[in-house]
């Protein structure tokens, strides 16, 4: 094993690691290059929080998403679209990374180039959260209220395993929708449409 990095194997998953002192970002960065492919975030009690890779009918509908949220973003030219490996550091101290994430230009160019370069010290105005079958539908919901407690505007959990997409609000209790063919955001992404049969498995 290199330095930094724990032998993982035959561990359950996820994992929490209570350090002794709570990581710093190029602490966090440096651990997380050292431990790929394994996903790592940090809660908000400063916990590190390593999670299965994402197999690959999880990593094909992440990517899905991803570029949907990407392609959306470069038309509309009102934000900037993230990929499933950015990080945000988020106003209750935890650091988490969502599958697609959409920021307003406005809030991205109020960072300086060393926040951009770095993980993001803000809550994205809309994620997306794809769940794989190694990630427990519990543990997903729950990091769905995270991101609405931090700030987020608009949240969508696709959960393929379900077949639903289950939609979040500030103030509003989640909708879940059984199986859409397409789903349209309202604001603060307005007219962005996720496309969901592929998503679907076949009934």
């Amino acid at each position: 094993m290199r330095s930094g990095q724990i032998d993982l194997l035959d561990l359950p998953m996820p994992l929490t690691i209570k350090p002794g002192a709570s990581f710093s970002d190029e602490q966090l960065m440096r651990f997380s290059e050292q431990n790929r492919p394994y996903r790592i975030e940090k809660n908000k009690d400063g916990d590190i929080i390593i999670m299965t890779p994402v197999g690959g009918i999880g990593g094909t509908n992440e990517m899905y998403v991803s570029f949907a949220v990407m392609g959306w973003a470069e038309a509309d030219a009102t934000g900037i679209a993230f990929s499933p490996s950015v990080g945000f550091n988020l106003p209750d101290g935890s650091c988490l990374s969502p599958d697609a994430a959409w920021l307003s230009l406005d809030r991205w160019n109020a960072l300086t180039p060393d926040q951009q370069a770095g993980f993001p010290p803000l809550c994205p105005d809309f994620v997306i959260e794809v769940r794989s079958r190694s990630d427990s539908r519990r543990l997903v919901e729950a990091k769905m209220q995270a991101w609405m407690e931090n700030g987020a505007k608009l949240s969508w959990l696709v959960d393929p395993i379900n077949a639903s997409v289950t939609v979040y609000r500030p103030e509003e209790p989640p909708q879940t929708l059984d199986r859409p063919s397409s789903v349209i955001a309202m604001s603060p992404v307005a007219g962005f449409e996720l496309q969901c049969n592929r998503l679907w498995p076949k009934p």
